[in-house]
């Protein structure tokens, strides 16, 4: 065994005590600040209030075992800055004063402090196409994209207990193994301390739920894998391997693609909270909420396998594979829209 790997098991180790240490202290803070999610019996369906925070918990477990892990490089700094705007965010809209426009704004001040730190889509396909090379336009507005999707899409996803966090950690251990394969440490390290926060904080969110990750954690969740996925290689053995990212975190792009269609459908804004995610559909036609939930895990290690498999083969299987992917996706779609929902 490496210093490297060595190196990684530790942080993950140190990630994971934190996380199981600090998210009862954000539950009780969260209690006693009033911060909690109370029944409304149409989205929340639990017997009693749970506080949030769980995102603050996950966020210092990840800070906090990152200071053991490697100097600070200005892509480094520039997550973390991000990811620090972004759970401010977050927080507030939890405490219920933000507005939706409010919201994406600073969903695009976090998406700019990823920016200037480096970090965005480096496909030369688009880098080539750049009317002005020192200042890439085109791959910004794809990459501020990638990644305001994928705040919303987990903040979608954060619906029942144990589901948003499961789905991120799945998706997580994707973007580790791309990293390790790629002899990546920093990101190898970076997700290793994101996955061991998220796993400590899924102890007590699992049905039925001690705490919730509120906005503050799904936002940052998603922000972070999302900026995670972008600085991965994954076009060493053909193009196909730019659908890699797209597999691996094709859950949560999945849940918001989907419940924003089904909204559409109905005539209702997208923002607007309805029992259209694919649990609840799931839930309807009888799966439990524990397996509901597991079938969501489950889904997502399979497109997880997906993606890596696409990055690793050549192009003709890699094509094949990705096709068969987005084809199965679509297929639970339009088997999902057959589900009535109430309104």
């Amino acid at each position: 065994m490496n210093a490297e790997m060595i190196q990684l098991i530790f942080i993950f180790l140190l990630g994971l005590g934190l996380s199981l240490y600090l998210t009862p202290l954000m539950a009780e803070a969260a209690r006693r600040l009033g911060l909690v999610a109370r029944p409304d019996g149409k989205l929340r369906t639990q017997k009693e209030p749970v506080p949030y925070m769980g995102g603050i918990a996950v966020y210092l477990a990840f800070l906090l075992a990152l200071v053991f892990g490697f100097g600070f490089e200005k892509q480094v700094i520039g997550m973390l800055l991000a990811g620090t705007i972004i759970l401010l965010v977050g927080l507030i809209d939890d405490f219920g004063v933000m507005t939706p426009w409010m919201k994406i704004f600073g969903q695009l001040v976090a998406i700019i402090a990823l920016l200037k730190s480096g970090i965005h889509l480096d496909i030369q396909a688009i880098l080539s196409v750049e009317p002005l090379p020192d200042f890439p336009m085109l791959s910004y507005a794809l990459s501020a994209l990638w990644l305001l999707t994928l705040m919303n899409a987990f903040n979608f996803l954060d619906i029942e207990d144990g589901l948003c966090g499961g789905v991120a950690f799945c998706s997580g251990m994707g973007l580790l193994i791309v990293a390790i394969v790629n002899h990546n440490p920093v990101i190898a390290v970076l997700t290793a301390a994101l996955l061991a926060a998220v796993l400590g904080f899924l102890y007590h969110n699992f049905y039925p739920a001690k705490i919730y990750l509120g906005d503050a954690g799904s936002l940052f969740l998603g922000l972070m894998l999302g900026a995670l996925a972008m600085i991965g290689s994954y076009t060493e053995h053909s193009v196909m391997g730019l659908f890699a990212p797209a597999l691996i975190l094709a859950v949560p792009l999945f849940e918001i693609t989907f419940t924003s269609f089904a909204r559409l459908l109905k005539g209702k804004p997208i923002m607007h909270g309805s029992p259209d995610h694919m649990i609840k559909r799931l839930k309807k036609i009888g799966l439990g909420q524990n397996p509901a939930v597991i079938a969501h895990y489950g889904m997502a290690l399979l497109l997880v396998a997906a993606g890596l498999l696409v990055m690793l083969l050549d192009f003709k299987p890699a094509l094949v594979l990705t096709i068969a992917s987005f084809s199965a996706l679509l297929l639970f779609a339009i088997i999902l829209l057959r589900v009535k929902m109430d309104k």
